[in-house]
């Protein structure tokens, strides 16, 4: 796939783009392309970061590597972003700079702590986002990662040089352990719920393997069947956590954004004149005035 960024020179990199996705495509390729926004590219391209991250490139590589990350892991690329550089509106610059800071890194930590982090990929940036760490304890997860190798389960992180218990307790169910040998550290259930969850499996004839294996497309109906609140008092949870174990049993190690409609890649509709009759379209309201609307469909 080729990110084309939505700024200078847009559509004649995507007009130049399009003839050579024709001539490719005509052979076995399947080549599409992306619109990409790249609002704050350029701010990433001259930051600290960006050149810790490339010192080899100048600022105009930089951005394109930016841009083309958007396309893989957009959560991941704009963490490394002033959300303010983003562009949130027309008129963030008459409210106060210190609520808006809060309010938007608020956002920025919902979204990441919502989405979960593969503690095994995750850079920095994206790590000190995730509630309990900051910007020390991040960088020392890394380079407790390319010390001693992946992580192997959630209670290693508590081998983290000052990462102590209360940010664990904080930043332990934000964390995904994919290689660990147990399922649930592959799931957004704390491990402080962990012996409720096991019980939950229990009370439903379930195992962990079950879990592992997708085998708990029954485990809602049973338990609803045996009661959910009776079930909750039993394992010893409230009624909002025992539905968030049983969500997050039914389907360990999702990414919530696999929900999400799929990003448009074009190969077919590429000029005006593709365009027919009839045909139905996804694109992006970019603006709503009295006469109408103005929608992107790339």
């Amino acid at each position: 796939h080729i990110a084309i960024g939505n700024g200078t020179a847009s559509r004649e990199t995507e007009q130049m783009a399009v003839e050579l996705i024709r001539q490719v495509n005509e052979g076995s390729a399947h080549v599409s392309y992306m619109i990409v926004s790249e609002a704050g590219a350029s701010v990433y391209s001259a930051s600290k970061l960006a050149a810790e991250e490339f010192p080899q490139y100048d600022v105009n590589l930089r951005s394109a590597v930016s841009i083309a990350r958007r396309l893989q892991d957009p959560l991941a690329e704009l963490v490394k972003i002033d959300p303010k550089a983003i562009g949130v509106g027309q008129y963030q610059h008459d409210m106060p700079q210190k609520q808006l800071d809060e309010a938007l890194n608020g956002v920025v930590e919902d979204c990441v702590n919502a989405v979960g982090v593969d503690i095994n990929t995750a850079s920095p940036s994206l790590l000190q986002r995730v509630a309990g760490l900051n910007g020390t304890t991040a960088k020392n997860v890394v380079s407790y990662r390319e010390e001693n190798g992946a992580f192997t389960s959630r209670a290693q992180i508590k081998k983290v040089p000052k990462l102590g218990p209360k940010a664990f307790q904080q930043c332990a169910g934000f964390l995904r352990v994919p290689e660990s040998r147990s399922v649930l550290d592959n799931t957004a259930v704390h491990p402080e719920s962990y012996e409720a969850a096991k019980a939950l499996l229990a009370l439903s004839g379930h195992t962990l393997a079950d879990v592992k294996e997708g085998k708990l497309s029954d485990l809602p109906a049973r338990i609803k069947t045996y009661g959910e609140e009776k079930a909750a008092a039993e394992i010893g949870v409230g009624l909002p956590t025992l539905r968030d174990i049983m969500s997050e049993l039914l389907k360990p190690g999702r990414d919530v954004r696999d929900e999400l409609p799929k990003p448009i890649l074009r190969t077919d509709v590429l000029e005006m004149k593709d365009l027919k009759p009839g045909m139905v379209l996804t694109g992006t309201v970019r603006n709503v005035i009295d006469f109408g609307v103005f929608v992107d469909i790339g």
